[in-house]
């Protein structure tokens, strides 16, 4: 008798586990609001261009204590209104410097940037979502504090994420635990059991065509295919690029920031002006572009 009961135990427990397996849903990205939008109407070469429209400061922070390293905020000095947030982290052995040239570009497009340094350089992509998570907690707080030069600057609701290699597995697995608006992994490394089938964050995925590192067809072009069909995604592959090609001293920074100013203006910012950078076919026209993928209209 023992002997059934505890049977009957197992299987019950193993169908509660399958049941809350088949409940989970990941958070989805913010309400839409009408009044997100700030800048000129946008061209191929206002994207392109080292500088959005906006006028740039910046401040130092102070890892300690906070879950994640030192870092920089980047945020807009001339314009009003609160804005959407940006957490930007490197991958395995890497530092800030990285990826930090996200950060004045984008925050001279109208965002509150952080770009990051990890507790240690070793840190694995789950640990680096998180510290991504604390990062945009960071910024949320700063804004609710007078003494802050980004006082009353940052929406909470409107958050994005970048992070490359181990970053941008990092990212990818923020997007299934909390909710946001935007993410941009780059070159994204992620090994073993992921639920990103379940992603609802819009997501444009960056590849390195010759990535030997975390190789396209093992890493990035998976990682496409598992985020869902009805969630906004979008697939750019830079022609014959190494693992490094979307880091600080990739010499084509003016075609990343076009796509990723983009995909951020319209997901965080709601603004379908700019939506011609990342519709239409003929992205492969531009030899820097080995493959494009995207599941337009958004």
């Amino acid at each position: 008798m023992n002997a059934k009961i505890s049977i009957v135990k197992t299987l019950l427990f193993v169908a509660s586990l399958a049941a809350s397996s088949y409940a989970f849903s990941a958070p989805g990205p913010s309400a839409p609001c009408s009044n997100c939008t700030r800048g000129p109407n946008p061209t191929v070469a206002s994207l392109k261009s080292s500088s959005g429209p906006f006028s740039v400061s910046k401040f130092n922070v102070s890892g300690f204590l906070k879950g994640f390293g030192n870092s920089t905020v980047y945020y807009p000095t001339n314009t009003t209104g609160k804005m959407g947030a940006i957490a930007v982290i490197p991958g395995y052995l890497s530092y800030e410097s990285s990826i930090e040239w996200w950060g004045p570009r984008l925050a001279s497009h109208g965002f509150v940037v952080m770009t990051m340094n990890t507790n240690t350089i070793y840190d694995q992509p789950d640990s680096r979502a998180t510290q991504l998570s604390k990062a945009l907690d960071y910024l949320i707080s700063q804004s609710g504090s007078f003494s802050s030069p980004i006082y009353n600057k940052v929406d909470s609701t409107r958050l994005g994420a970048i992070g490359w290699s181990m970053g941008g597995g990092g990212s990818l697995k923020l997007a299934t635990q909390r909710s946001l608006n935007a993410i941009i992994p780059q070159a994204p490394y992620y090994a073993g059991f992921n639920s990103f089938d379940d992603i609802k964050t819009p997501t444009l995925i960056l590849a390195c065509e010759s990535d030997v590192v975390a190789p396209v067809a093992l890493h990035a072009s998976p990682f496409y295919y598992d985020v869902p069909s009805s969630t906004p995604k979008a697939f750019l592959e830079i022609n014959n690029g190494s693992h490094f090609c979307a880091n600080s001293g990739y010499p084509d920074q003016s075609l990343l920031g076009m796509y990723g100013i983009s995909w951020m203006k319209r997901f965080i910012d709601f603004d379908s002006r700019y939506n011609q950078f990342l519709c239409g076919p003929n992205h492969e026209a531009d030899y820097s572009i080995s493959d494009y993928r995207e599941n337009c209209n958004y």
